[in-house]
This record gives C-alpha cells, structure tokens and sequence, in this order.
C-alpha cells in the first residue's frame, strides 16, 4: 500500500511488531527506541516552547533597559570616509559600511570625538546617526520588539532540533550496530549451513 496511510500503517508495524514470530530481539529494541525517539521529540516540544518563553522574556527586558538608557544623536565627521559608495561587482550593490573620524555633544553639551560607521566616500563634515548612552559614550541601538521575540522563537527551535538530533542520532547508532549485529549472525548462520551440507 502506497500514500500516507500506507507509510503510516508501515511505521506502526515499525514500532509495534507486536507478537510476529518473525521479529527479532534486536528489531523490538530498535522499535522501543524508535518509540521513545518519537515521544520525546513530542515531549521536548512543550519544555523548548518554556525556553523560548523565558529567552523573549530576558531579551524584552534588556531591551526595555536599552531604551530607557540609550538615546539618539548625531554626529559630524571630521574627515572624508574612504573607499567607494558602490561595489565594483558590477552589481550596484551598496558597499559594506566603514569607520571614520567623528565628533558629537551629548546631553549635557560635552564633546566627545571617535570612530562611527558612515557609507565609504562620504565627505568631511556629514552627519551621521548615532545612538549613545547615559554617559554620551557610542552605544548599539536598542533592541526592538520584534528581535525580543525573533530570539525567543530562534532558541526554541534551536534547543527542540538539538533534542530531536540527539535522539535521532541514538536511534541511527543503535539501528547501525543492530543491523551489523544482524548481519554477523546471519554471516555465521550462513557458514555453519554451509559446513553441516558438507557432511
């Protein structure tokens, strides 16, 4: 039988061979394990699902912190930005973004000079956003909603596919040493066969 249901009456008789006199001791281990392989990736589902929970949750509140502490600016550059506006691939793409020389005022009118991120081939004295912190020091612009949750979903699927591969992985090593197992008894069944019809 072909199709869904035959595939599925297929992986029944894989994991329940029930009482076939043909079914080996190894073939009801490697449905044992088959079938715990299946329910814990089923049971993992639940407890990755809590993980992601938690890692949106400290992710949310960092970057609630961030906000509360971090602040948009502008800076100046102090000198031209090196490099080329486009890539020369031919492909008209924007080329990667490059550090330059750059001065700005926090808050409190304090000068502060470093190096910002700006496009290459800007010119001396253009203005660029920035973000900084309490202190007016340079700072990452905070996390936004959707990061928080695009981290918790990452870490769930992430911590679920490490526990489905890990059991995965046992069933396929312990399948592999039944199936050698097998055929070295099959291999010996086969010689003595072989020596008793000498006889």
């Amino acid at each position: 039988m072909r199709g869904p249901s035959g595939r599925i009456a297929r992986f029944g008789r894989l994991v329940h061979p029930g009482r076939n006199p043909l079914a080996r001791a190894g073939d009801r281990v490697e449905a044992l394990l088959l079938l715990l392989a299946v329910v814990g990736a089923f049971l993992a589902i639940p407890f990755a699902a809590a993980i992601g929970s938690e890692t949106y949750a400290a992710q949310n509140t960092r970057a609630a912190q961030e906000r509360a502490t971090r602040h948009p600016a502008t800076a100046v550059s102090l000198a031209a930005a090196s490099g080329q506006p486009y890539s020369t691939d031919g492909a008209g793409a924007p080329a990667a973004e490059t550090t330059v020389p750059a001065a700005w005022f926090d808050a409190r009118g304090t000068r502060h000079t470093g190096d910002v991120l700006t496009d290459p081939g800007s010119p001396a004295g253009a203005r660029i956003p920035i973000w900084l912190d309490s202190r007016g020091e340079l700072a990452g612009q905070p996390r936004s909603a959707s990061t928080s949750a695009a981290d918790g979903v990452f870490a769930a699927v992430l911590l679920w596919a490490a526990i489905t591969g890990a059991l995965a992985g046992l069933y396929v090593t312990v399948r592999f040493i039944l199936t050698r197992l097998h055929a070295a008894a099959w291999d010996r069944a086969w010689a003595e066969a072989r020596h008793d019809s000498r006889f």
